[in-house]
């Protein structure tokens, strides 16, 4: 009898796989090597800020503030004068991480706040606590508007928000509407953060 051979077949999936996986590395080795990661660049610059999360801890800490801080408003507006300088500074840091000058407005800022606590018996704290909220509001809608298209609702309701806090009324007598605005201004930030 003769012996008959047989030749098993090779097998065919792994030559495929084998040829997937070598397209792929080719694939990256261009990208890496001929295209310098231009492509990658270029999407990362032309996707939205909104889905970069740059975790700025100063951003948060006013987030935070605001979110489950001591929101007792009394008459020596120690909670919307902390409330304010926290949010001028989480302005001011995200302003930093978007490169986007602030400065100005800021100084503006700062001297409007400090008004409050001069003289706790003094009955136009509501109208100094509007011109700040103003002065920041506007602020957060140019960097709105330089860096986060996407948020032009966030700062429409931020900005009803400080409308809505009434200069010829005594602050404490419209508590909810302070409130309110900061927690708009926690909500644009983070976002934005």
């Amino acid at each position: 009898m003769t012996e008959i051979k047989i030749e098993k077949k090779k097998p065919l999936l792994a030559w495929m796989l084998l040829v997937v996986l070598v397209g792929i590395l080719a694939v990256l080795a261009y990208f890496l090597v001929f295209n310098d990661g231009k492509d990658v660049m270029k999407t990362a610059e032309t996707s939205s800020l909104i889905n970069v999360n740059e975790n700025n801890s100063t951003v948060a800490a006013f987030v935070r503030f605001v979110e489950v801080g001591n929101k007792e408003m009394t008459l020596n507006h120690a909670y919307t004068n902390e409330a304010l300088l926290k949010l001028t500074e989480a302005t001011n840091a995200m302003a930093d991480e978007i490169k986007y000058d602030v400065r100005a407005d800021m100084d503006k800022v700062k001297e409007a706040a400090k008004v409050i606590t001069i003289d706790k018996f003094d009955t136009s704290h509501a109208n100094s606590i509007r011109d700040v909220t103003n002065l920041l509001t506007n602020v957060l809608e140019k960097m709105q508007q330089a860096k986060y298209p996407e948020l032009a609702k966030e700062v429409a309701e931020l900005r009803n928000a400080s409308d809505s806090i009434n200069p010829d009324v005594l602050t404490l007598d419209q508590k909810d509407n302070v409130k309110t605005f900061f927690s708009k201004a926690a909500d644009l930030l983070k976002k934005m953060n």
